[in-house]
């Protein structure tokens, strides 16, 4: 029997679950509101002519690593990754902490916290494929490696300000750790927030911080060329307003829950009362820079690495995480990219391009003084930076949900990464992807394992639905 599936959503998760029935030999539609489909996984010139600039995600280590994304030629449809020499700079000070593909290497340069680094990473690091085996998929299940489960929950559970004030001295490991960390979006003082930086750091001394030579839309693309090859289709300018709309048996959805509501009135009461308190994450302000010549970093170290963490000290990130659910800190922690120094295919010759964000609270707008905030924070570690912008764009977290209505409140994560945010993704189920409507599956951020461009919510959605037909 052949099966029909509609699929509402054309970021990595949608693309996942529909390349994945696709392979099953379904007949597979998807369907996208934009002009142009990715999701919070597209490029554009965003600020002059010729500068490709990242609209969602810049760097790309879990499409790397990602289980799913192993089983993909995309390479065949053009997709290339670029990886700087460093994964991750962390200027301070007294110079830039580095965090290269090299475990070795990192713990030499952090000297007297070398050792304590190494007993911290190297298990998780010569275990880092069962590890991605194991978090990158529902947690409400039996493991097949309970003990690296169990090592990696041991070091991930505590906040990562306790995890690196208790394991290091030097302020240049602690910095490094927490600025890794901080991707989790909530303060550092709050449990699980370890569990992200020890998992970034993982894929970084496995694969580095890879990114799409060309900008992320090269991962769209890739996705949508294997697509067609299997005979899926897509369907851009097609807004969804009612389920009842697409003619199919199987209907996997890559958005929000507050857009399954939207979708589906007809969801029982006490599931959608659950998916109303479901809890969002913080929300973004994004910047995108062309420039006219490289960042002058203090450090030339920081140029090394096409991701730079912007914070200081670990207190500094500490504190700044804690005041930005309230709004923009003084001193933001920033997380930037810097992708033309080693793909410069994406600016005019000579010329650079730079992206950025800070968390602030869901659906924030611009204030007075917030680009002084941001920019100033550059200029602490690269004196003279806002000679070399050309132009900017910003983008708040409200102008982020208005592009595109899946970043509830500017939310890019799909959800909020706090302990309870990590287990109810978007209810507390061992079937998360199943909803109480039939044939109907949730394949977005809002279901395990969570944000990151890894395909693994609509590979797994797509698994479920395929195990409900047969």
């Amino acid at each position: 029997m052949s099966y029909r599936a509609a699929v509402v959503g054309s970021g990595p998760n949608g693309l996942a679950a529909a390349i994945t029935l696709a392979r099953a030999g379904w007949q597979v539609d998807v369907y996208e509101a934009n002009a142009t489909p990715g999701g919070a996984v597209r490029s554009a010139e965003l600020t002059l002519p010729g500068f490709i600039h990242d609209l969602g995600s810049a760097i790309h280590p879990l499409a790397v690593v990602s289980p799913f994304f192993r089983t993909l030629p995309l390479e065949r449809y053009g997709l290339q990754f670029v990886a700087s020499p460093a994964a991750v700079a962390h200027p301070l000070p007294g110079g830039a902490a580095l965090l290269f593909r090299s475990l070795d290497e990192t713990a030499d340069a952090l000297g007297a916290d070398g050792p304590a680094y190494r007993r911290l990473m190297g298990p998780l690091v010569d275990a880092a494929d069962d590890l991605f085996e194991e978090t990158l998929k529902p947690l409400l299940r039996v493991p097949r490696h309970p003990v690296t489960l169990a090592r990696f929950g041991i070091r991930g559970l505590p906040p990562a300000a306790l995890l690196a004030r208790t394991l290091f001295r030097g302020e240049s490991a602690r910095a490094l750790f927490g600025g890794l960390s901080a991707h989790s979006e909530v303060p550092l003082t709050q449990p699980v927030t370890s569990a992200y930086g020890l998992m970034l750091a993982v894929s970084a001394h496995v694969v580095g911080w890879p990114f799409p030579r060309g900008g992320a839309q090269a991962i769209t693309d890739a996705m949508l060329g294997y697509l067609g090859h299997l005979g899926g289709r897509l369907h851009v300018n097609r807004p969804i307003e009612r389920l009842e709309e697409l003619d199919a048996d199987v209907h996997l959805l890559d958005v929000s829950p507050r857009e399954f509501l939207r979708l589906a009135p007809q969801l029982p009461a006490g599931y959608a009362r659950r998916l109303r308190h479901f809890r969002y994450g913080a929300g973004t302000i994004k910047l995108d820079y062309a420039l006219s010549a490289p960042i002058p970093w203090s450090d030339p170290r920081t140029s090394l690495a096409a991701t730079v963490h912007l914070g200081g000290p670990l207190a500094d990130l500490v504190r700044s995480e804690a005041q930005s659910v309230h709004g923009l800190p003084e001193r933001p922690y920033l997380l930037l990219a810097q992708h033309t120094p080693f793909d410069p295919s994406r600016a005019p010759d000579g010329q650079q391009t730079a992206w950025l964000y800070g968390h602030v609270p869901g659906g924030y707008h611009l204030r007075p003084g917030d680009l002084d905030r941001i920019e100033a924070q550059i200029e602490r570690l690269a004196p003279g930076f806002r000679e070399v912008v050309l132009a900017r764009r910003v983008t708040t977290a409200a102008d982020a949900q208005r592009m595109n209505r899946n970043l509830v409140g500017g939310d890019v994560g799909g959800g909020a990464n706090t302990l309870l945010g990590t287990l109810i993704r978007p209810t507390l189920s061992a079937s998360p992807y199943r909803t109480p409507l039939k044939g109907i599956y949730l394949c977005s951020a809002s279901t395990p394992p969570g944000g990151g461009v890894h395909g693994m919510p609509g590979y797994h959605a797509a698994l479920t639905a395929l195990n409900d037909q047969t």
